[in-house]
């Protein structure tokens, strides 16, 4: 049988399909299902920089209650009330129980935009249990003054606060949304990430025309949607040091294999283990074996096989993919003119 045992972020993993962030891990149980589904790896549903900055604003109003109803004990620092089930508290629970709960790595995932407060909920985390701490770095430059550069050094600086505050793995979750994604993810590597994971998905409103009302909601992926983050991870393979993760578009053990193919570390998945429920990993994985068997391969030598070579130029390997690609168009469907 092939072994498929995996090294990500550095740390050991029975294979490569990881549970990615999502509802399913918001319970003990949850984790739980999720590890005994099948995975290498559970990554828990997101804590927002939002919540974290709700709380600090609630408790510095009642710092400040206290403070003036105590005001001529001036050696008096209040115990602040705690709200019994703010998000971190309940956060940092989940993750004290649900690592006691499983033999496997437990990542937990702080999503945000802002430095914000997020260096001690990381050193909380480390603290609470975590193996490794994975930045989902959502941010959207509304602002049209504000340039690339700015973007990327927000990013830049995000990652130095939080891996100087923890001694644990730090992964970075990015948007393909910058003008030399490539470039970005060099820079993160060489600032220090213990992974990247390729990509997080720009969750974009639609519009209800009864109604005429702007509609926010999220949609699973499907497999169409792993073709930009399989692309970048094939040309990031022999590239950065750092480990890479696939996320997005995983619906069938055939997306894994197309994923350790173009060079991924650990490929995850939520949309098919919604579909289908947690078991559905252990789907993932076997069919992911019988490919590696049928075809003679480790997974050491099957991982990045199909990536962009190492010698070659990757402007010039994805122009000529490009290319053939409108060739292969015009004999299928037709001139294009």
């Amino acid at each position: 049988m092939t072994d498929l045992t995996t090294q990500y972020l550095g740390l050991t993993l029975r294979n490569p399909v990881v549970a990615s962030a999502g509802p399913l891990s918001q319970t003990v149980a949850g984790v739980k299902s999720l590890a005994d589904g099948g995975v290498g790896a559970v990554v828990l549903y997101s804590l927002f920089e939002e919540q974290l900055r709700r709380e600090a604003e609630a408790t510095a109003a009642l710092e400040d209650m206290y403070e003036d109803s105590f005001a001529e004990a001036l050696s008096y620092f209040p115990t602040v009330p705690r709200v019994a089930h703010d998000a971190s508290h309940a956060y940092l629970t989940l993750v004290e129980q649900a690592a006691k709960a499983i033999d496997m790595p437990l990542i937990a995932s702080l999503n945000g935009a802002s430095l914000g407060g997020w260096t001690q909920t990381a050193r909380r985390l480390e603290e609470a249990g975590a193996s490794a701490i994975e930045l989902n770095i959502y941010f959207v430059p509304g602002d049209v003054t504000m340039s690339g550069h700015a973007v990327e050094e927000r990013h830049l600086a995000i990652l130095a606060a939080v891996k100087g505050a923890v001694g644990i793995p730090v992964a970075v979750k990015l948007s393909p949304f910058f003008s030399s994604v490539g470039n970005m993810a060099v820079r993160l590597d060489a600032s220090g990430a213990d992974g990247l994971v390729l990509f997080n998905r720009f969750l974009q409103p639609d519009i209800d025309l009864d109604r005429m009302t702007v509609e926010s909601g999220v949609t699973l992926s499907s497999p169409v949607d792993a073709r930009l983050p399989r692309t970048w991870i094939s040309v990031l393979r022999s590239r950065v040091k750092t480990s890479l993760a696939a996320t997005t578009g995983v619906d069938t053990s055939d997306d894994v294999v197309k994923y350790i193919l173009a060079g991924a570390d650990v490929v995850m998945t939520t949309s098919s283990l919604i579909r289908r429920g947690p078991a559905y990993a252990q789907v993932l994985v076997d069919g992911l074996r019988q490919w590696l068997d049928a075809k003679g391969l480790s997974l050491a030598k099957a991982r990045g096989l199909l990536a962009v070579p190492v010698d070659a130029a990757p402007d010039a390997y994805e122009r000529e993919g490009y290319v053939s690609a409108l060739e292969k168009a015009k004999s299928t469907y037709g001139s294009l003119r």
